[in-house]
């Protein structure tokens, strides 16, 4: 068995079509974890897949790049509570927010501690999404390593987590806040009318194919004059093929 083929049957069993990933980083992930499971090769490792729940769920936490942290990037953050976030506020005081791609919740939550600025806490409500779903365990859980919390703002850890030994759990305030569902960027429909969608972090493991199909899906969600928040590695090169305008580097509006 190949690649294509083994592509083809990985879709079939969890819906994840690998053909939108860059081919060169997505296949050195997979041939990684074979060498490592001690597997001969895509037909022998496909079999495990099947058969063993534990080998399934490690290759799934693999091929959905599970790199978060609270307040990543924190000088775009600022821009967004400075700039954006007052005036999405001043067009509809009840926003509706998608965080895409969440990962283990550490963006979403860090949108609603910056929120709370503005809104109290029981006004605040983000649908945040991912594809993997042990992965939005961790966020419903909302316990989380000091490492992840290096850029929390001091006020902030003291306001809105709880230390346990060595980790930090969000408080239950913030957790109600956010509304966490399985989510496939390819396959799924998304939300509507969005007044801002953050989506970062995710489009730079994507093939130029998947790139253009997410962005077009994105765009559509959006509303008039809402906001999307990428990356910080992926700025849009043709925004106006989206129906989309820059504001400012790593943030778009729609037309």
């Amino acid at each position: 068995m190949d690649y294509t083929a083994f592509v083809k049957e990985i879709y079939k069993i969890t819906n994840i079509d690998l053909n939108m990933y860059k081919e060169k980083q997505m296949k050195r992930r997979i041939n990684s974890l074979i060498a490592k499971n001690h597997y001969k090769g895509y037909e022998d490792y496909l079999e495990g897949l099947k058969t063993d729940k534990a080998l399934f769920n490690e290759f799934l936490d693999y091929i959905t790049i599970n790199v978060s942290e609270f307040y990543r990037n924190p000088e775009q953050w600022d821009i967004l509570d400075r700039e954006i976030l007052p005036d999405i506020l001043k067009k509809n005081p009840s926003p509706k927010i998608w965080s895409a791609a969440c990962s283990t919740g550490e963006e979403p939550y860090t949108l609603v501690m910056i929120l709370n600025k503005y809104l109290p806490l029981s006004k605040i409500n983000i649908l945040a999404t991912d594809i993997d779903k042990r992965a939005l365990q961790i966020a419903e859980t909302g316990i989380y390593i000091e490492k992840s919390l290096e850029k929390v703002p001091k006020e902030n850890l003291l306001k809105y987590f709880t230390k346990e030994k060595n980790n930090y759990k969000i408080k239950d305030e913030i957790k109600k806040a956010v509304t966490f569902k399985v989510h496939n960027l390819f396959n799924d429909p998304y939300p509507q009318n969005c007044d801002l969608i953050i989506c970062r972090n995710v489009l730079i493991y994507f093939t130029e194919e998947g790139k253009d199909i997410v962005y077009r899906k994105i765009s559509d969600a959006l509303k008039k004059g809402g906001i999307l928040f990428v990356g910080s590695t992926e700025q849009i090169l043709t925004p106006a093929k989206y129906g989309l305008s820059s504001i400012r580097t790593f943030f778009y509006i729609k037309n």
